[in-house]
């Protein structure tokens, strides 16, 4: 039987109008599963990249966040590195949440994962990933930073006391005489060690976490011990959502630097 000579452009148009979801397959809800009692989230690149590398994001609170700002996302995903991230609630990267972290870690590089991750925190984020980071340092792709904070005696004990102090289980005067054992920017020896690339994009006006005492000490520091950092800094731009911090194409590009080659035939 012939076919009806309209049919093959009937297919195309209709292919045309079907949603980018369906065309690129991309994964539009996470796939969940516990571990020790928190849940973790996980968007699974269609087609893996080399190594089967992966974002970790934080903070993760019922979700990961970063599922909603459409350029990195898809870039992320269609490059092959998917997103995830483990719902801690809300901690500091004290010993014991930061341990929590490493459960996540075993679990997902017993299900096939990198066990390189790239970090990216945004803002309190920032000190959850670092935390983890200078704990670990040789499990580190790279580290990523939005507005981030880098600093324990910055934004953590100045805004958010009782939750800083609640996640380290110290009173303020203990953790304020121990703050060099716990804080990132006072134990960067081992990332360095491992040369952990890093990139942040950061706005000069942020009065919430101020550049000054978080990125821009972090950029000093890591430069001063001969580490690889890059920064964006926005200016006139505060703490918010918006193109320069969540459609930054520096900071794709930066992600995308990270996946190993691929091997040759």
């Amino acid at each position: 039987m012939n076919s009806h000579p309209l049919l093959p452009l009937l297919t195309i148009l209709s292919l045309l109008a079907l949603p980018v979801a369906a065309q690129d397959n991309l994964p539009r809800t996470a796939e969940t599963f516990e571990i020790g009692g928190n849940k973790a989230f996980l968007y699974a690149a269609p087609k893996p990249a080399e190594g089967k590398p992966c974002v970790w994001y934080a903070p993760t609170l019922k979700g990961v966040s970063l599922a909603g700002r459409k350029l990195y996302f898809e870039s992320f995903l269609r490059a092959g590195i998917s997103i995830a991230g483990f719902d801690l609630g809300e901690v500091r990267g004290g010993p014991a949440s930061t341990a929590k972290f490493t459960l996540f870690y075993e679990d997902m590089v017993r299900r096939g994962w990198s066990p390189k991750p790239i970090l990216l925190g945004q803002s309190r984020g920032g000190m959850m990933t670092l935390a983890w980071a200078f704990r670990h340092p040789d499990k580190v792709r790279a580290w990523v930073g939005i507005y981030p904070v880098c600093n324990l005696a910055s934004w953590p004990l100045k805004n958010s006391k009782a939750a800083t102090l609640a996640d380290f289980a110290l009173p303020e005067a203990e953790l304020t005489a121990k703050l060099r054992e716990f804080n990132p920017v006072d134990n960067l020896h081992g990332l360095l060690a491992n040369k952990v690339p890093m990139f942040a994009v950061h706005g000069d006006s942020d009065v919430v976490v101020p550049y000054a005492d978080n990125t821009r000490l972090l950029k000093e520091r890591y430069e001063a011990g001969g580490g690889p950092i890059t920064v964006k800094l926005i200016p006139g731009e505060g703490h918010k959502v918006g193109p320069s911090f969540f459609e930054c194409r520096e900071l794709v590009d930066f992600v995308l630097k990270q996946l190993p080659p691929a091997p040759k035939n």
